[in-house]
């Protein structure tokens, strides 16, 4: 039986309150210990006045001070050169106290087993002495720590344990032989698995590990020893960089000398694959402690090499012997795949979404039917054209070169960051890459029932009912700003109104799960991409979330509203700067895509209060044109009254805090759109092109629609389920008639949709671009006013994703918009010299002069007779004639190559590209479902009450 105990009680306040309340009950457990310590050292690290008044209140044999940084490991250490004689060293901390029979127990273990380097207790909670914090620790084959019983509720099922791997270091009792031979606590371990490493070199060492299970000591979790109650995101850091940090050094450490050099090579592979793996899992916030703990690892050489001289001196014993008391990778899965959660109750039961039984099924169908009836002629046409429609590229690969930062596919040579909405463009015709303009098509013709579900899953966050659900996929469907961005043909403003619900249904839940906090935070820059203008009312709307979540959820979720803007700004970050160099920062709220001055509402009193209406167009969503003249349209606006007044209602129901919030919402859209229709930052030639509302509208329709399902569904009493169906009835109603002039367009021939063209150049310039991207088009175009306007296409065509706001939005001419004026001057004056040589040496090699607009003034006429005049006598350009497109030019003899980019231009696109390649792709790894993410999604309601306290 050991004579001599000495007892080493490592303390570090840092500054809480109850680590010194802590510090008296460990002290004072030690103190009526039945088997007393027969001395005992108090190291404090850093400068705490209470600290130091227990422990020198403690009859403690002596107290050191250390700094405030000392770890375990090295507090020990310090403390073991006052051992002096002592036969077995007790390793505790500040909240490691113990029963009163616990080192009796302990030492009556070493007694009892001569071979045992140490004996280990039973660690219990602080607070409930019923629940095992640990009983002995294993590792598996590739080194992953495990407690064999963390966690569980004590029953005694483990009393029987005696022969481990190794134990937690808190607590334990060490023989001072082996204490000594192995030199204490490696400091190398950045404070985890301490126990474990000991255990391993003590029975490399021929000793043993001994659990007693009747030996109880209580931890709470706040000390220096041991890995950190997982009280707080940042407790879980902490942990999570010391476990990986020592798992990575022990690995170094245990390896055949052979396999050093490979496990070091691995590190940083290693880091990328398991960050991979934590944003799959949804745990996004152990990716830094993962990349910490690695370049830990990597500089952290001389430590690896102290450990593995100290395994060379001591071990006696095969690694082999280890094998039997490693956990299997059996046994590893078994407990991987055990849900924690699996048997709690939960008071809240998710109904079943009821798609196919509820009529979601049908209302897509009946939508697609529709769609196919009012667009029949689209289902024939390879590429769409007409309004702000232009093709794609012919290729996937141009249309990401289009999408990433550096030379713009229009202009002289305009190096600026692409839009935003060039990513959208690529991703969606990479969906038919064998022709990706077909893409455009296929969207135009899915777009109602692509709008129906959207809504009916949007409406899902709003209530339970069926009817009610289908009511809102068919509000969203047949909405006038959809309508009217179908037949006008605005890609980006149809594309807002299909994302929009998604955003809704993800964002409304983005607080309760990464699923839906990445999924949201996709849709959120997909939306901003598509309509700038939108981004202050969604940052308000983003704002709101963030003060919610932190009043009536304390915090939780905090961190999953944040992302949702992550994405978003890494894509606009590049543009933002630009715009900023340039001074262009209203530029920012262009819209992308084709600049054209549509039809739409004027900024005054009466085109406001169409918008009020929820109407983008001043042709009442085309009634002006369908009804004969001289009949009144005066009711046209009422009929989107229904379920403007049921809107209004839902702050009156039950559930008025919903109702509030989704007309904030509808607030915020409506000023919007207002905003919007006053505003002109993008020109075309010499006309300024306002701000499409409609996307402004949308948002408003979104929380309108939200809002008057809310009071269908809670302002009505549950027996009032008919007079439900009718007003719901009644509000659908108004809307299919309003919409009847949209949906026939099309077959009346008033929809400004086109079947093409394939390119926005003639023939022969298409053909010669599609194999040759880097051959540039002068296109000359004369003005109503007799100006001539210019512009430098390169490629087969001006394409969607190929348009930039850097060169619409612009308010003065830079050096290449003046030389590129020049050049067409001097290709429209009969008197100038070379210019066709300079065309050829810049890699331009045609010269299209576009034809005259109907009712185009004597001026432009007389203008364009001089250029084509002029063009004709110029040697070195040859005619191709008259085209569609208007009277082409070719230049004649070999071309140059178009300027290449500079080193630093092609970095900056590398360094770009990788960055916003790594914020999207970990917000699509986020996005992804797991398991345990649709385990814990089952057990919150699919409805966003007023309530924010819906559990994880």
């Amino acid at each position: 039986m050991p004579a001599r105990v000495h007892a080493i009680l490592v303390v570090r306040p840092d500054g809480r309150t109850f680590a010194t309340l802590h510090l008296r009950r460990t002290l004072a457990a030690v103190e009526a210990q039945t088997r007393r310590v027969d001395a005992l050292t108090i190291v404090i690290c850093g400068k705490d006045a209470d600290a130091h008044e227990f422990a020198a209140a403690s009859g403690a044999e002596s107290v050191i001070t250390a700094p405030a940084g000392t770890g375990f490991a090295a507090a020990t250490g310090i403390a073991s050169r006052r051992v002096g004689e002592s036969d077995a060293v007790w390793l505790l901390a500040q909240d490691t106290a113990p029963e009163q029979d616990a080192l009796a127990k302990l030492v009556g273990a070493l007694e009892l087993a001569p071979s045992a380097a140490f004996a280990a207790p039973k660690l219990v909670r602080w607070n409930d002495a019923d629940e095992i914090a640990s009983l002995g620790v294993s590792m598996t084959r590739f080194g992953r720590a495990m407690g064999l019983a963390d966690g569980e509720l004590d029953q005694g099922q483990h009393d029987g344990s005696e022969d481990v791997l190794a134990a937690d270091i808190r607590g334990v009792l060490v023989r001072i032989g082996a204490w000594r031979a192995l030199d204490g606590i490696d400091t190398g371990l950045s404070g985890a698995d301490e126990g474990l490493d000991l255990g391993v070199r003590a029975r490399l060492a021929g000793g043993r590990v001994t659990l007693v299970p009747t030996a109880h000591i209580a931890v709470a979790g706040d000390g220096v020893a041991g890995p950190p109650a997982p009280t707080s995101a940042a407790a879980r850091r902490r942990s999570a960089y010391a476990e990986r940090a020592a798992q990575l050094h022990r690995r170094l450490a245990y390896a055949p000398l052979w396999a050093v050099a490979l496990h070091w090579l691995s590190i940083l592979p290693l880091a990328v694959w398991r960050s991979l793996g934590h944003l799959i899992g949804k745990q996004p916030g152990l990716v830094w402690p993962e990349w910490r703990a690695a370049a830990v690892a990597i500089v952290r050489l001389a430590s690896v090499a102290h450990a593995r001289g100290s395994i060379r001196r001591t071990r006696s014993a095969p690694w082999s012997l280890l094998a039997p008391l490693r956990i299997s990778q059996a046994t590893l899965r078994e407990r991987l795949e055990d849900d924690p959660d699996a048997a709690e109750v939960s008071a809240v039961h998710r109904t079943d979404l009821r798609f196919f039984s509820g009529g979601g099924a049908w209302l897509v169908l009946a939508a697609l039917v529709v769609s196919a009836v009012s667009f029949t002629s689209l289902l024939v046409w390879p590429v769409l054209g007409g309004g702000g429609l232009q093709p794609l590229r012919s290729t996937v690969l141009q249309l990401w070169l289009d999408a990433a930062y550096g030379r713009r596919a229009l202009g002289l040579e305009t190096i600026a960051p692409a839009d935003p909405f060039a990513v959208v463009i690529a991703a969606l015709g990479s969906l038919w890459p064998g022709s990706p303009s077909k893409i455009l098509v296929i969207v135009w013709i899915l777009a109602l029932p692509l709008a129906a579900l959207g809504g009916w899953f949007a409406a899902t966050r709003v209530t339970e009912r069926p009817l009610l659900r289908i009511a809102g996929g068919v509000v969203w469907a047949l909405s006038p700003t959809l309508l009217a961005a179908l037949t006008q043909g605005r890609p980006a403003a149809l594309l807002v109104h299909l994302l929009l619900p998604w955003l809704f249904f993800a964002g409304a839940a983005a607080h309760r799960s990464w699923v839906t906090a990445g999924t949201a935070s996709l849709l959120f820059a997909a939306v901003v991409a598509c309509a700038p203008s939108l981004a202050p009312a969604l940052l308000v709307i983003w704002a709101g979330m963030l003060v919610l979540v932190l009043a009536a959820r304390a915090g939780r979720g905090l961190a999953k509203v944040i992302w949702l803007v992550v994405p978003a700004t890494v894509l606009f970050t590049p543009l933002v700067w630009h715009q900023l160099r340039a001074g262009e920062l209203g530029g920012l709220l262009a819209d992308p895509g084709v600049v054209w001055a549509g039809p739409q509402v004027a900024a005054d009193a009466t085109g406001r209060g169409l918008l009020a209406a929820g109407l983008p167009t001043p042709d009442l969503a085309g009634w002006v044109g369908f009804v004969p003249e001289g009949v009144p349209t005066w009711w046209v606006p009422l009929l989107a009254a229904p379920l403007a007044v049921f809107a209004l209602i839902a702050p009156l129901t039950t559930r008025w805090a919903a109702g509030m919030v989704l007309l904030v919402i509808a607030a915020l859209g409506l000023g919007t759109a207002f905003a919007q229709v006053g505003v002109s930052v993008a020109s075309a030639q010499s006309q300024t092109v306002p701000l499409w509302p409609g996307t402004g509208l949308s948002l408003a329709s979104i929380g309108v629609m939200g809002a008057a399902l809310v009071a269908l569904d809670t302002g009505l009493a549950r027996r009032m389920t008919r007079v439900r169906s009718i007003l719901a009835l009644v509000a659908l109603l108004a809307l299919a008639v309003l919409a009847v002039p949209s949906l026939t367009a099309s077959a009346r021939g008033t929809a400004l949709l086109t079947n093409g063209p394939s390119s926005t150049l003639p023939a022969y310039v298409a053909a010669e671009g599609s194999d040759d991207p880097d051959i540039g088009t002068v296109v000359l175009a004369p003005l109503r006013g007799g100006e001539l306007a210019v512009q430098l296409v390169w490629g087969g065509s001006e394409t969607l994703g190929g348009q930039t706001t850097v060169m619409s939005t612009r308010t003065s001419a830079d050096e290449h918009d003046h030389e590129l004026a020049e050049l067409a001057a001097d290709l429209v004056s009969p008197t100038s010299g070379d210019v066709v040589d300079t065309l050829a040496d810049a890699g331009i090699g045609f010269v299209l002069l576009a034809p005259l607009d109907e009712g185009t003034a004597d001026a432009a006429s007389t203008l364009r007779l001089e250029a084509e005049t002029s063009l004709n006598q110029r040697s070195g350009l040859d005619a191709v004639g008259e085209t569609a497109r208007g009277t082409l030019w070719r230049v004649s003899g070999e071309l140059g190559n178009r300027a290449g980019v500079g080193d630093a231009v092609a970095a900056t696109t590398r360094m770009i590209a990788l960055v916003q390649l790594i914020a999207l792709a970990a917000a699509l790894l986020l996005s992804l479902p797991t398991a345990a993410s649709r385990r814990a999604a089952r057990r919150t309601p699919r409805v966003i009450g007023p309530q924010w306290q819906e559990q994880r």
